[in-house]
């Protein structure tokens, strides 16, 4: 999200402004440009007062107007209201189809009559649920420099009582993009299984992604409960996916001369930037269409949401390879146990695997800059570590350490930037390492990427998805489009797409979560000042005198 502070009456510095790009960063993606891999500095750098900007708002805001809290307020609302097909056209809804009618078999009451399940349209749900006392509280995400409390309600996902589609008109299709996921055959079975509550007799499956609108000889599939009842037994997607796509105009095209009405899109960032764009091509046509995205991947990397489908399960498979390079470590002679995990843009699935496992002794990840080598480097730690322990466990993210290894420059179908493989470059700086400083050092290395993605749903993911896919057919028949289904603050909820793409999530090295993940590391911790008052926490970092160290307190809360 974008953010902007009009200062009316200064309260920021030249160093202040400097520092609050970086906590600016840190609350919107987790992430600080802050060089702070060599804190050799002999001189304790005191932290700059602290300065706080609008870090949910479009609109400048001047906290000395008595009506900022009102100005932010109503530019929320306009950014999130949800854009809907009755925004082009002027449609009478008709009664839902979607019956919630209690059984009068089972009741015996013949005067049973509609169940209350319904969702209002005026029904909304809290995005954020905590108030910070002050900016310098863990994970503190402030608006204004008072850490005011701020009400920020989206729209609440379900069923509503009217429809501005004919079931039985309706064509519906269904396309599953990116990179493979943990429950991409539960989402397109509950599409399936919802619409046809609905009375929709016309479902077809694109194949192969985007490609699937353009690439001659793939055809559209038909879709219908018997053949999808028990696909989600099985991992990977039964409509296949890739990477990449024709120009938004030939998907429109194409979309348009197969009368579709509803179009149901799977994917990550990159899946809904270019369902967004479909959607936008749709309302320039005045097309009756619905594009309704369900957010997938194992990254957990899309803004605002609590999670997305594919997450739990990567993380419950990413803890077996953890515990096998445990096993393997500690069954060896100065064993180390060197696992990577996927994650593109950030490290969710490596800091909640290692949380989970409890296995880990190191855990590197994107957000928190470290070196291998020098007095502070993992390489040290990892001499220390088999020193007092004998092996150690390091688990390091797909996107962590890019500064250390050559570019590659190359992309993907999809214009995503192909990293340097940092765990082979590591696998093959600690053997060196260990051999030149004449220590025996038996390295295991395992890399569980393809196992990690293709697997089946586990339980959490499996109602997830149910959920999601469900609620994606409520909001297509409530007449909304641009929107993506998913859970925010353990609710379910709908957001506009242009809110969730504007960056990827990113881990707040500041956040309570990710203390949680250094506590469980059970190695010693210390903390380290450095420029403009930010601190470098990190298990990993055996930082030594010539410094001013101190312990890390005990930290307790969210």
């Amino acid at each position: 999200m974008a953010s902007a502070l009009k200062t009316n009456g200064s309260f920021c510095s030249t160093q202040q402004q400097q520092f609050l790009q970086s906590t600016t960063d840190q609350f919107l993606h987790g992430s600080s440009h802050l060089n702070f891999k060599h804190c050799k500095s002999k001189k304790t750098i005191k932290p700059a007062p602290l300065c706080v900007r609008a870090t949910s708002s479009k609109v400048e805001l001047d906290f000395h107007d008595p009506s900022w809290k009102q100005k932010f307020q109503e530019d929320w609302e306009r950014r999130f209201n949800l854009p809907s097909i009755t925004d082009i056209y002027d449609l009478k809804p008709r009664p839902t189809t979607f019956s919630l009618k209690k059984n009068r078999t089972l009741t015996g009451d013949e005067n049973v009559d509609m169940w209350n399940g319904y969702v209002n349209n005026d029904d909304r749900a809290l995005l954020k649920v905590i108030k910070y006392s002050s900016p310098t509280s863990a994970g503190a995400e402030c608006i204004d420099p008072d850490c005011s409390w701020v009400e920020q309600w989206v729209h609440r996902a379900g069923p509503r009582k009217e429809i501005y589609y004919e079931p039985a008109e309706v064509k519906a299709a269904i396309v599953t993009c990116g990179g493979l996921c943990p429950g991409l055959n539960d989402v397109i079975r509950q599409i399936v299984f919802t619409l046809e509550t609905y009375g929709v007799k016309n479902i077809v499956g694109i194949p192969f992604g985007y490609r699937g609108f353009f690439e001659k000889g793939l055809k559209e599939m038909p879709l219908s409960r018997g053949l999808v009842e028990n696909i989600n037994l099985n991992g990977g997607s039964f409509l296949g996916v890739s990477r990449g796509g024709a120009k938004t105009s030939e998907i429109v095209d194409s979309i348009q001369a197969r009368r579709i009405d509803m179009l149901f899109v799977l994917g990550g960032n990159g899946t809904h930037a270019g369902a967004n764009a479909i959607h936008e091509e749709c309302r320039k046509r005045k097309l009756k269409v619905s594009v309704v995205a369900v957010p997938k991947t194992i990254d957990n990397d899309i803004l605002l949401m609590d999670k997305t489908f594919g997450f739990d399960t990567a993380v419950e498979e990413a803890q077996r390879a953890i515990n096998s390079a445990y096993i393997e470590a500690r069954s060896a002679y100065h064993g180390i146990g060197l696992v990577k995990l996927m994650g593109r843009s950030s490290g969710f699935i490596a800091m909640h695997a290692s949380l989970s496992s409890g296995q880990v002794d190191v855990c590197l990840i994107p957000e928190v800059p470290f070196t291998l080598d020098g007095e502070f480097g993992v390489l040290q730690h990892l001499e220390h570590l088999l020193k007092s322990k004998g092996f150690c466990v390091v688990c390091v993210a797909e996107a962590a350490g890019q500064d250390l290894l050559q570019k590659s420059g190359a992309t993907d179908a999809s214009g995503n930037v192909i990293f340097s493989d940092i765990g082979v470059h590591m696998q093959q700086k600690i053997k060196t390492h260990f051999k030149d400083i004449g220590v025996p050092a038996d390295v295991k290395y395992i890399d569980p990427t393809y196992m990690v993605r293709a697997c089946r749903a586990n339980a959490s993911d499996a109602i997830l998805c149910t959920v999601l896919g469900q609620n994606a057919v409520h909001g297509a028949f409530a007449g909304f489009s641009g929107i993506t289904s998913c859970i925010c603050n353990t609710h379910y909820v709908y957001l506009p797409i242009t809110e969730v793409i504007t960056a990827s999530k990113r881990v707040n090295p500041n956040s309570r979560m990710w203390h949680r993940c250094l506590t469980s590391t059970g190695v010693e911790r210390h903390t380290c000042r450095i420029a403009h008052g930010s601190w470098l926490i990190g298990g990993y970092f055996k930082l030594i005198i010539k410094l001013r160290i101190r312990t890390m307190p005990t930290v307790t809360g969210h």
